[in-house]
């Protein structure tokens, strides 16, 4: 696959992380799973703040990986709501990949949709509180 560069978004990431050699599979690309992982994490950063409490998460939308993530990038996962549901808060997750350290580029590696749902203490479903 040949690196597209791209244009970070202009706000704070959700989360940014550096992959390490444990996270690499066979052919020496980072796990998708650790991927899912980290974008599930990020993913549910602004879908709290929005709920002002607990969520889980109840349904991956989508997901696309673009490109291979390798160890030494820094990984930056950029989270928005999309929608707010009666109980349930959807979350588009953006995900860019720093690589070169001596010549930085940003390449998009990932890209995700997911849905949480709001819990009170108990586990039990919620409504999303009113702005």
């Amino acid at each position: 696959m040949s690196e597209c560069i791209a244009q970070l978004p202009n706000k704070q990431p959700a989360l940014r992380v550096v992959p390490m050699p444990a996270d690499l599979n066979a052919a020496g690309d980072v796990f998708g799973g650790w991927v899912m992982a980290q974008v599930d994490i990020a993913g549910a950063m602004p879908a709290i703040r929005r709920a002002r409490g607990r969520v889980a998460t109840v349904a991956v939308n989508s997901f696309v990986f673009k490109q291979p993530v390798a160890v030494g990038d820094v990984v930056s996962f950029y989270a928005e709501v999309v929608r707010v549901g009666r109980t349930s808060i959807t979350v588009d997750v953006q995900v860019f990949a720093e690589r070169h350290p001596e010549n930085p580029i940003h390449v998009k590696v990932t890209e995700a949709t997911l849905t949480y749902v709001c819990l009170n203490a108990d586990g039990s479903k919620r409504e999303v509180p009113a702005q």
